[in-house]
């Protein structure tokens, strides 16, 4: 018979991280690095800006809140959820 065991994470509730950053930071980081290196100039500064703001923020914040902000915009959907806009839940 085959072992199919995996290894079982020691946290359930502990975000992926890579080095200190975690993986919306990470996202984050990348994605203003590209603008930085597609446009150069006054987008460097921006992706200093970003970066030092979108980190100050995510502090504030409960994780996860990237995810529920994209889906506020639209730019994402989520499964097995309702609407953003739904006032009322029948049972």
């Amino acid at each position: 018979m085959a072992d199919s065991s995996r290894k079982f994470p020691q946290y359930l509730s502990r975000p992926f991280q890579v080095l200190w950053a975690e993986l919306d930071e990470l996202a984050m980081f990348l994605a203003l690095l590209t603008v930085g290196l597609v446009y150069g100039g006054w987008t460097w500064f921006l992706f200093l800006v970003g970066m030092y703001f979108y980190s100050r923020i995510k502090r504030r914040k409960p994780r996860g809140f990237l995810k529920h902000c994209l889906y506020l915009c639209g730019f994402i959907t989520m499964k097995n959820y309702p609407e953003y806009f739904e006032k009322e839940f029948n049972e």
